[in-house]
């Protein structure tokens, strides 16, 4: 009989692990990236697209499946990765997409193959991490549905998805060139702000009642898909999930639709503790879920608005309309849209931002103390005479020719432009409250080793910039993990029992991109379990190609074998030819 039973039970898991495996699909994409004329705006100039789209195809799957998406480069003269922001990448860490990091740039005429699972259901999106190929307009949705017999702990009856971004007419090599300049040319402000791909620059839809305003609002239909307005289709007295996503160059934005309230529901992959809002603040690198009802006068539309958060608003707000049905899509609202919040008004984003607590019952909780702290000071500094950079603890990153993963994994110390370790943290004596008594800075890799499974501390700590009373907002992205926002400050983290104290272990939000406030500090906490290299970054894109990194290697040791395709270049290529040992070229 208890042979019966032991039999019955282990038939019984097996059969379910084996439904959870047949569940599970592999979902193929056959991708070429490439250059194409587009106009964004309405104004025609070259873009980085993907088989002959802008933005990218969107990934649509559930949690547990994999995704094989094969890439060729179809760039004439430069490489080409693609990062899937968000996604872990467990057991897969040369698939995280990242040049010189966790893999080699794939070559033009070159193909790569990404394979990956989809671990856990959430808003994510995918975009360049070569140069500065984002802000060229590489990237596009990622959306994972929960597994079969699942369910989201939220109800909604249709669902919208929003990929916000900003748009220069300035190619990227002409701003990448000024960053790197001395004298220093800062790249300035975005010339405008898309929805899913599409703006109006030099053209208001705000002053909907005037017939300039409806002609450009016509011509842009009419005249040019690339660029008309985006409708957003709904029926009256439905509960709709918008998906919304950030991956600008540099704007912070805030987002909010006329005469609505929006529920938070989801941040970066996680769930939340629902709450209501009138706009929500979103910036580079994050995604939320909001819930948004729709209760209005269902004989009128109603303005979706997005507009510049945290610098000086010299780009106009972009603009969609929220299509009560059956109401015609070209009837533009007659309301003037929400005004977006004052731009330097923080009281209101820090507000916003600590309202954001892990969702009870979905959300665990932190380990209750941490193995090491790091503490990374955000600095802006001069090196070279005059070359304008970004530094952590006094250390601006630069990218080797050999990826990290391929040299840590195949032992080459020799590919690393420095074997010292990076510092953990700062002078107390740091005043963060003034530009740098001393501004000189140095370069290196920024390659913390952490110990495998170890609960790690990191202190962001924002400072003022060279000029005085400067100091701005930092949104901070970790590959390969999602962390617990503990906690936020003001002025310098001093480390003592009030900064302790002020943490939150009970019911922090899980994200994988934090922000930092002005001459404020940002703690998180992770566990190191997850074996690779990872890059842990500012999420604007000019910060990030002037130095604002590190990077974080976990248990390489413990990484299979890498494919070659990822590897070949750089010192790997020879090791390999020398007959080192890595997978063949498929993953």
């Amino acid at each position: 009989m208890r042979l019966s039973l032991l039999f019955l039970v282990c038939f019984t898991v097996a059969m379910v692990l084996q439904c959870a495996v047949a569940a599970a699909k592999a979902r193929h994409f056959r991708w070429e990236v490439s250059n194409m004329f587009w106009s964004p705006d309405c104004e025609e100039k070259v873009v980085i697209g993907i088989n002959g789209q802008f933005p990218g195809p969107t990934i649509r799957a559930k949690a547990g499946d994999t995704i094989v998406v094969e890439l060729k480069n179809g760039l004439h003269t430069e490489g080409v990765v693609i990062h899937w922001h968000g996604i872990r990448q467990i057991g897969t860490p040369w698939a995280d997409g990242t040049a010189s990091i966790s893999q080699c740039a794939i070559n033009p005429e070159e193909t790569f193959t990404y394979r990956f699972v989809v671990d856990k259901p959430g808003t994510y999106f995918y975009h360049g991490h070569y140069g500065m190929q984002r802000a060229a307009g590489l990237y596009g949705s990622l959306i994972v549905d929960v597994a079969d017999g699942e369910e989201e702990p939220f109800k909604y009856d249709g669902e919208l998805n929003l990929l916000l971004s900003d748009w220069y007419h300035e190619s990227i090599y002409t701003q990448m060139v000024g960053l790197s300049s001395n004298p220093f040319r800062w790249i300035g402000e975005p010339q405008s702000l898309l929805i899913n791909g599409r703006g109006q620059f030099n053209c208001s839809l705000a002053a909907a009642h005037t017939p300039g305003a409806k002609q450009c609002a016509a011509a842009a239909v009419a005249g040019n898909r690339h660029c008309a307005p985006v409708v957003l289709p709904v029926l009256p007295n439905k509960t709709y999930r918008l998906r919304v996503a950030s991956t600008t160059s540099l704007a912070s934005l805030n987002l909010a639709v006329g005469n609505h309230k929006l529920t938070v529901v989801e941040a970066d992959g996680n769930y939340v503790e629902p709450f209501a809002v009138d706009d929500i603040d979103i910036y580079s690198g994050d995604s939320y879920s909001v819930l948004l009802t729709t209760d209005q006068d269902t004989s009128a539309n109603y303005w979706v608005s997005v507009g510049v958060r945290g610098r000086q608003p010299k780009t106009a707000p972009a603009l969609a309309v929220l299509n009560y049905r059956p109401n015609r899509a070209s009837a533009l609202p007659a309301a003037v849209p929400p005004a977006t919040p004052a731009w330097n008004d923080f009281a209101r984003s820090k507000a916003f931002t600590y309202r954001i607590l892990g969702r009870a019952g979905s959300t665990p909780p932190p380990p209750a103390t941490s193995d090491r702290r790091i503490e990374l000071l955000n600095t802006q500094n001069r090196m070279g005479g005059g070359h304008v950079k970004w530094s952590i603890n006094n250390v601006s990153m630069v990218l080797p020719a050999t990826p990290y993963l391929g040299a840590l994994k195949m032992g080459l110390k020799s590919a690393l432009s420095s074997s010292a370790r990076p510092a953990d943290t700062f002078g107390r004596g740091y005043d963060v409250t003034r530009p740098p008594a001393n501004p000189n800075t140095t370069v290196g890799d920024n390659v913390y080793v952490l110990a495998h499974n170890a609960t790690v501390d990191v202190v962001l700590q924002n400072a003022n910039a060279l000029a005085r009373n400067v100091s701005e907002v930092h949104p901070w992205h970790l590959h390969g993990h999602d962390f617990w926002v503990l906690g936020y400050g003001e002025g310098a983290f001093r480390g003592d029992a009030g900064d302790v104290a002020a943490l939150n272990l009970r019911n922090p939000p899980l994200r994988n991109t934090a922000v930092i406030f002005p001459y404020g500090w940002t703690a998180i906490r992770f566990v190191a379990d997850n074996p690779g290299v990872w890059a842990f970054h500012c999420h604007i894109e000019p910060h990030l190609h002037m130095g604002m990194g590190v990077i974080f290697a976990e248990a390489v040791d413990r990484v299979g074998e890498l494919p070659k395709a990822a590897v070949s270049c750089g010192a790997t290529a020879t090791a390999l030819m020398a007959g080192g040992g890595v997978a063949g070229d498929h993953v």
